[in-house]
This record gives structure tokens, sequence and C-alpha cells, in this order.
């Protein structure tokens, strides 16, 4: 029995010739004086699978934030098309590896940052007391419950003071 011929999820072949027809249809549109043209189907659906598959990679698939991640690299892979020149590669499956990859990157170190704004934040009013667990108000009635929320609402003000300084 003949082996089958394992297919690749984006033809590196094909992407090419699609990229040189849209490089093609954005020169005739600026020498025109037209806008540029939109990016064909086929091309973001190549964005979008590279995207996709490298989102599996094992340094990525565990985050909660992967389809930013996906979505950053497609704008990213949109944003810098005019880029590629396949007269220097004929390769755009990596250079647009390589641009969903630093965008996977960027995203990364953007939700560490805002994770730690909010770890200091909830450090800095005293939140973390609110969420504490108190056995007597779990079996108290329901003014014990009006205060809890009263407390949690005076101390979401007094974040939102503090925050927005």
């Amino acid at each position: 029995m003949p082996k089958k011929k394992s297919e690749h999820y984006v033809n590196n072949k094909e992407l090419l010739e699609a990229l040189i027809v849209y490089r093609t249809k954005v020169a005739a549109a600026k020498e025109a004086g037209l806008p540029k043209p939109r990016i064909t189907n086929y091309l973001g659906e190549c964005f979008l699978k590279i995207a996709t598959h490298l989102s599996y990679k094992p340094n990525f698939v565990n985050y909660m934030f992967r389809d930013d991640m996906i979505s950053d690299g497609i704008e990213n892979c949109v944003q810098y098309i005019h880029n590629f020149n396949p007269e220097k590669s004929q390769n755009p499956f990596a250079y647009f590896t390589q641009i969903i990859h630093y965008a996977f990157l960027r995203r990364i170190q953007k939700e560490k940052k805002q994770l730690e704004i909010k770890t200091k934040i909830i450090e800095r009013t005293g939140f973390d007391e609110v969420m504490t667990v108190d056995d007597g108000l779990l079996s108290g009635n329901s003014s014990d419950y009006n205060s809890m929320k009263d407390n949690i609402s005076y101390r979401n003000n007094r974040w939102r003071t503090i925050v927005y300084k």
C-alpha cells in the first residue's frame, strides 16, 4: 500500500503566488490613485491557519488569551503584508510565521503588565479583605448580606478613585 503524501496546512507556493497577485493589484491601485484593495479570502485563511497552528506550540498553548494572540498575529500580517518582497525571499510562510510569533510575544508581555497592574491595585486597596470567607455571615440573614454588599460597593468606589487619579 503506497504511503499517503502528507499535506501541509498552508501551501507555500500557492501562498507566494497569491501574494504576487496581491502586490500587482496594490501597485495598479496605487498608480490609479485608488485605495489599497482588500486582501483575498485565501490570504486571510492562510494567516488564520498559520496563527492557529502556531498557537498550539507548547510555549503558547496554555494561555487563556490565546484567541487574542491569534487576532494580534493576523492583524500584524495584514498590516505588514506589503513588506514581503518575493524578489528577496520565496518563503512567505516563514515570513508570516515570524510576524505572528512576535505578535504572540508582544501580547504575552501586555497581559503580564496588565496582571501586575491588577495585582498592585488589589494590594493597595485592601480588596482581598472583602473576599475572605466568614462562616458567621454565611448563615446570617439578609441584613448581613446587605452590609457585605455595602462594604463591597464602598471598596469598589474607593478603588475607582485610586485608579483614576
